[in-house]
């Protein structure tokens, strides 16, 4: 910063910012935007000179009523909460914009939250959802020890097929790979979660209904 130009004249400030001096005169006399350097003369050489702080907020204000279309009455009302927070809040608060409502970073709490109102922005840590979904995720890979060699129904499975405690593969379809000629290994192959004890188990009770159906 210590090469940045300090003081700007209202017509360097126009240039810069593509506000107009007008725009800058009727902010100065209604109270929304001064400028740092205001002598109570206006009329007195360099009575009014803005500072580098000073262009950045009106930069910022340029944005949120050219390009963001903000009524200049919400920007005034907007103002009015943010200088609660921050002396100078267009340059020395983290703002943003969702429509034509104005948010940022409340210093004390680091949360966002919205300018005219006190609501605040829900932040949904990914990282760690993601952490925790891969975490659970990672669990379906593993089975409690009493489901080994288990099968089990419920009502909303598989149309409450009998399938292998902990999974939803069904015992007919283990059944099914058996009559095929499929070996305990080869079936665990294409099914990873299974043990050989759970294909004992399914080949079993197919077996029972099957000689129940004969």
């Amino acid at each position: 910063m210590a090469d940045v130009i300090r003081a700007f004249s209202a017509f360097h400030v126009c240039r810069l910012t593509g506000l107009s001096l007008r725009q800058l005169l009727y902010w100065d006399d209604t109270g929304f935007f001064s400028p740092y350097y205001a002598a109570e003369n206006r009329r007195s050489p360099f009575g009014r000179v803005y500072s580098f702080e000073d262009l950045v907020g009106l930069r910022v204000i340029a944005i949120l009523r050219n390009d963001r279309k903000i009524p200049l009455q919400k920007l005034r009302k907007t103002a009015e909460q943010l200088s609660v927070h921050h002396p100078r809040p267009w340059s020395g608060l983290v703002l943003y914009v969702l429509g034509k409502e104005v948010f940022f970073r409340e210093p004390r709490t680091e949360q966002i939250r919205q300018a005219e109102y006190p609501q605040y922005v829900f932040e949904v840590a990914l990282d760690s959802v993601t952490t925790d979904m891969q975490s659970k995720a990672e669990a379906l890979r593993h089975r409690k020890n009493e489901q080994i060699g288990r099968l089990e129904r419920h009502r909303n499975v598989v149309h409450n097929a009998w399938v292998v405690a902990g999974t939803r593969i069904p015992a007919k379809t283990i059944w099914r790979y058996h009559q095929e000629g499929y070996d305990a290994s080869a079936i665990i192959r294409d099914y990873p979660l299974l043990t050989p004890a759970d294909i004992v188990s399914a080949i079993s009770h197919e077996r029972r209904l099957a000689r129940k159906a004969g």
